[in-house]
Order: structure tokens, then C-alpha cells, then sequence
């Protein structure tokens, strides 16, 4: 019988330790910054999508211009999120509305890079579920 509460004991123990070390002194919320990381990531940046979006633009039209990986080329920037030249937070749907409607030469803001970006890919005609692959994709290169 004692042998049993002992271990009762040790087992409630361990459970308080455990629960403890969980909890930090603040309260969990927007001010955390665990919290704070994954309420940012957007629910279609799945590791399906990001696959998919990876084959998509590493394939395919984006890397002719953006390199392989998003690295940046001679006709696009880099899609690392240091600079965003045609987005203003770099956010998941931002990503998916340039994909979407692309850019024209006249809009685009860096004379380096004079390519325009065709919609949806361009000849590509990347389908909804293919754009927000693709944008799955480029946000997580900006947000590792």
C-alpha cells in the first residue's frame, strides 16, 4: 500500500513539474512570440501546398526569372522578404494576389529588373489551387 501511494506521489509530482515547465510567467496570447509564430502562418502554407508550389515554381516560368529557389536572376528579385519591391508586408495573400494578376513592365519599380511577370504564371495559366501552392512556396522563403 505504500509502495503504491509513493508512486502516486511521484507520478503527481512529475505531472506539476511537467505542467509547470509548460507555462511561462506571461500569458499566452498575441504577446507570445511562439503564439505569435503560429497564428502568422497562413492556413494554406501546408506542407502539401509548399511541395506542390515548390515543383511549380522550381519547374517551371518562376525560376527563369527569380532563380532557382527564389535566389533572384537577371529578370526578378530575390523572393527572400529582405526587400519587397511590388508587395508592401510580404503577407500570404498579397503573394497570392501578384501571382494572380502579375506585373506589367510599366509597374514594375526596379529598373534592374525590366521583366514583366505574366498572370497566373503567364503561359504557365497556373489554376487557384496551383496559385496558392506557388504562393505557399514563396512565403515560406521569406519567413524561415
Amino acid at each position: 500500500m505504500q509502495k503504491s501511494s509513493l508512486l502516486q506521489d511521484v507520478a503527481v509530482g512529475i505531472a506539476v513539474f511537467v505542467l509547470a515547465a509548460c507555462h511561462s510567467s506571461k500569458p499566452v496570447g498575441a504577446g507570445s512570440p511562439m503564439m505569435a509564430k503560429a497564428a502568422a502562418k497562413p492556413a494554406d502554407v501546408t506542407p502539401a501546398n509548399v511541395a506542390m508550389g515548390d515543383s511549380l515554381f522550381n519547374r517551371g516560368n518562376c525560376q527563369r526569372c527569380h532563380g532557382l529557389l527564389g535566389v533572384g536572376g537577371t529578370g526578378a528579385p530575390a523572393l527572400d522578404g529582405k526587400k519587397w519591391l511590388q508587395l508592401k508586408t510580404g503577407s500570404y495573400d498579397e503573394i497570392v494576389s501578384i501571382v494572380t494578376t502579375g506585373v506589367p513592365a510599366a509597374n514594375i519599380k526596379d529598373p534592374t529588373h525590366k521583366n514583366p511577370m505574366g498572370a497566373r504564371g503567364g503561359r504557365a495559366a497556373l489554376t487557384d489551387p496551383q496559385i496558392k501552392a506557388v504562393a505557399a512556396y514563396v512565403w515560406t522563403l521569406s519567413h524561415q
